[in-house]
């Protein structure tokens, strides 16, 4: 790290002084490249102010016109500058446009600034170049998935049956994508999913313990109720302990109406924390449920 300072402290004294000498020599002799390397010497030592600044004049010209953008774009991502980065590869875009590296920038930037319908384009793009390329198939699915396109994620997802075979992230995607089509294959996926990662996440449990109870499986979504239950190490904000255990209990109480399980689970549940009333009273008007139970259950609401 030390020789990587030293090396580029000595770039730019070196090309520091060569500015000054040559602008009493010959005014603006410096070539672009100059200005090129000291503003990527700046960026190795991440100073991204005198970065940009040097790489904003090495960009005036053609010759380092095009990697000066692309690593301004670099900087406004590191910095947060997600729209201004996307900016300035979309630039590079104009120009050439079958630029991988800069379409794939441009992409992410555009994910991480929330303009999916912007990155959409660029991986369609991508893979008219690339079809087989894996990570960037996934990307595209992934932008899909949260477009609410489930049916097209799908579609990606299944074009690439060999990262299916092997990638645990795709699998549970490719799940996710189905179950939000209330698919029964949903159920497959999830399975797959599960028999691939080593270290399950109680959200994906959850979400696979919600297809098998609406596949009709239900002593199997029980099972995986309580696995997403023991796996939790903590409450999220998209996922808590009270909440799976409420939809454990409410498939108790619907699966086995005369079991007194289910409203010792409900119990738990609300001693967990869990508060949603609206939910508890559309599950009042379930006619599967026991007299009994509906009784127990406006007994929690009142309280």
């Amino acid at each position: 790290m030390r020789k990587k300072i030293f090396f580029a402290l000595g770039i730019i004294f070196l090309f520091s002084f060569s500015s000054a000498f040559f602008s009493c020599a010959s005014q603006g002799a410096i070539r672009a490249e100059e200005y090129f390397a000291i503003g990527m010497a700046y960026y190795d030592l991440g100073n991204y102010a005198e970065a940009e600044r040097w790489l904003i004049r090495a960009a005036g010209s053609d010759r380092t016109m095009i990697a000066s953008e692309y690593n301004l774009g670099r900087i406004a991502f590191e910095t947060l500058r997600f729209e201004e980065a996307a900016l300035y590869f979309e630039g590079i875009l104009r120009r050439d446009p079958d630029n991988i590296m800069a379409l794939r920038a441009a992409a992410y930037s555009r994910i991480r600034n929330g303009d999916f319908a912007v990155a959409e384009m660029h991986y369609e793009h991508i893979l008219s170049l690339l079809s087989e390329s894996i990570d960037d198939g996934f990307n595209y699915s992934l932008v899909l998935y949260s477009m609410g396109k489930f049916e097209e994620c799908e579609e990606v997802l299944l074009n690439f049956q060999e990262a299916l075979e092997v990638n645990h992230s795709a699998v549970l995607l490719l799940a996710r994508a189905q179950r939000a089509q209330n698919k029964i294959d949903a159920v497959n996926s999830f399975e797959r999913w599960l028999s691939l990662t080593e270290h399950t996440s109680s959200q994906g449990l959850f979400e696979y313990a919600q297809a098998l109870e609406a596949a009709g499986f239900y002593a199997r979504a029980i099972e995986i109720y309580n696995d997403a239950i023991d796996s939790l190490v903590q409450d999220t904000s998209s996922l808590s302990s009270g909440q799976i255990r409420f939809n454990l209990a409410r498939l108790l109480l619907i699966a086995d109406p005369h079991n007194p399980l289910g409203i010792a689970e409900m119990q738990t549940a609300i001693r967990d924390g869990f508060n949603n009333t609206t939910a508890m009273e559309e599950l009042l008007l379930d006619e599967r449920i026991s007299i009994d139970h509906r009784d127990e259950l406006r007994r929690f609401i009142s309280q």
